[in-house]
């Protein structure tokens, strides 16, 4: 089974979510951080939280899968 270090993201995605950040971080929280903290946010998320939601997205679509085959194989005559 493959298993990848990180989850890639394009150089744009990945500019809009530092974005993002400062936004919630002046909006949300009344603090301004600049890019250099905004892209060490990131890339803690990146390493640390990502993988869980990834793997988490993956095991759903598993079980949706599963299910759906399951549902299939009902129709049969």
């Amino acid at each position: 089974m493959r298993k990848e270090n990180s989850i890639k993201v394009s150089k744009e995605q990945k500019d809009e979510m530092i974005s993002e950040i400062k936004n919630y971080f002046s909006h949300e929280r009344e603090e301004e951080i600049g890019d250099l903290a905004a892209i060490l946010f990131f890339d803690f998320i990146m390493e640390k939280l990502a993988p869980e939601f990834y793997n988490q997205g993956v095991f759903d679509s598993y079980t949706y899968m599963k299910e759906a085959a399951e549902d299939l194989m009902s129709i049969q005559k």
